[in-house]
């Protein structure tokens, strides 16, 4: 049964997991995988300090253990991480319009982030939507707290030039619509 402890991470674990493995099964799988060895730790573990940390902790070292065995075999890569809308709460303020433009803006945002290696996607989601301190970043990943700072920069410049770039007009699209 899961501790109590652990219920408010579960959503940010099943977010690291989808984007460490990039694929929903094996992120499930790695999720559960992490529960069950906190679980035995926890009782043999006495007061653990930041229950969040340790858990990411966890999940990222059953998911690097999961990579070595499977290195030599062929794995498909499941690229669907999309979660369904059902959950957010609609503002009545915003136009269909705004909240369909939101969607695209996010979904622009979710494949650019695919797009970066595991070690700057990593820290993206770390840093920006689990809100992870540095210093906690810098724990989970075992590097010091200056790697965490220039990956995360360099993510975020990665993320900012193909974020501008697919807003650039594109060369020729105008005479397309006009003919």
């Amino acid at each position: 049964m899961l501790d109590t402890q652990m219920l408010p991470y579960n959503a940010g674990l099943n977010a690291y997991a989808r984007i460490l493995s990039r694929n929903a099964s094996d992120a499930e799988d790695l999720v559960q995988e992490t529960y069950v060895r906190a679980i035995r730790a926890m009782n043999e573990t006495q007061g653990i300090f930041n229950m969040k940390s340790w858990l990411f902790t966890i999940l990222r070292n059953v998911w690097r253990n999961q990579l070595r065995q499977r290195r030599n075999g062929f794995q498909f890569v499941d690229n669907c991480l999309e979660e369904t809308d059902t959950h957010e709460a609609v503002e009545p303020s915003k136009s269909p319009y705004t909240l369909y433009e939101e969607k695209m803006k996010r979904e622009e945002l979710q494949r650019a982030i695919e797009s970066l290696s595991v070690p700057l996607r990593e820290i993206i989601l770390l840093r920006e939507y689990q809100e992870l301190s540095y210093q906690e970043i810098a724990a989970l990943l075992n590097c010091p707290v200056g790697t965490v700072m220039s990956r995360l920069a360099r993510a975020r410049n990665r993320l900012r030039t193909q974020l501008s770039a697919s807003h650039e007009p594109q060369a020729g699209r105008r005479s397309q619509l006009t003919h």
